[in-house]
């Protein structure tokens, strides 16, 4: 089995895309996650040259400006989904509904993403994020036991910072999250943070061991399915998310230079003939 690394477009976004995509392919990722409504570029223009470097895509999405009342909330999570597909993405992660939303309200949420991915046969994966229906395991795990299909792009530093643990008390629900896991955002947080400053450094072994006891099993359920490839985005993220402090070169290198050590570490990990 094959890992295939996507870079993310989040945090490059004033970076030209032939320019963008040019260092994608040469830092041998093998395509990139991508939010069109991050940025005001034409996405046909966007395909065009994915096309061109022979580069696949995914897709992450939220709706950014939360309408006035539920009612509306679904019916623009809807559209945006649909137009998203016709794309024609690898996959869709959404970032999907609200924290404080009912379980009832969840679960219509759930059914307009399983509507639209069966209608355009485009798979939508739910993110596990802070902020959103599944900012915490607690809160994930019910739903999962409810809709036993249902597929998440894990993100588990989200999680771990939410609990302020390494969720060492509720690996029941951790276990289920990796059964259900499609995809996987490698960013390295920590039990006060969604990220730590850089991940290679000693003083972070143990977030680093943590999310790696969880992605090792992901990879292995992975490989007992029989999947011929499976899908990692290392996911650091630029300011706030990246603490600038002292350092030393601009924000979107800096983000640049971690996210390539986390994609070169896991791809010796997983891809070791590499």
């Amino acid at each position: 089995m094959r890992v295939k690394f996507f870079c993310p477009r989040w945090g490059s976004e004033h970076i030209p895309w032939s320019v963008f995509l040019e260092n994608v392919k040469a830092a041998g990722y093998a395509g990139v996650e991508w939010f069109p409504y991050g940025e005001a570029t034409n996405p046909v223009t966007v395909l065009n040259l994915l096309k061109q470097y022979d580069l696949e895509f995914s897709i992450v999405t939220a709706v950014l400006q939360m309408p006035e009342t539920f009612k509306e909330y679904l019916h623009v999570l809807k559209e945006q989904l649909t137009a998203l597909s016709r794309l024609q993405p690898l996959f869709i992660s959404t970032q999907t509904g609200r924290e404080y939303y009912s379980e009832e309200q969840v679960i219509q949420c759930l059914e307009v993403c399983e509507e639209v991915s069966d209608q355009l046969g485009v798979p939508i994966y739910q993110e596990t994020h802070r902020n959103k229906w599944s900012f915490a395991a607690h809160a994930t795990g019910p739903l999962l036991r409810k809709f036993p299909a249902l597929p998440l792009t894990l993100d588990v530093s989200h999680w771990f910072c939410v609990s302020e643990s390494y969720l060492e008390d509720q690996q029941g629900i951790v276990a289920e999250a990796i059964k259900h896991a499609r995809h996987i955002h490698a960013r390295v947080g920590h039990t006060e943070g969604p990220q730590v400053w850089d991940p290679a450094l000693p003083e972070y072994a143990a977030a680093l061991a943590a999310h790696l006891a969880i992605w090792d099993e992901w990879i292995s359920q992975r490989k007992k399915n029989g999947d011929s490839y499976c899908t990692i985005t290392p996911e650091f993220g630029p300011p706030p998310y990246m603490v600038m402090g002292n350092r030393t070169v601009p924000a979107q290198q800096e983000q640049w230079r971690i996210n390539l050590w986390m994609k070169t570490f896991l791809d010796k990990r997983y891809n070791p003939q590499t």
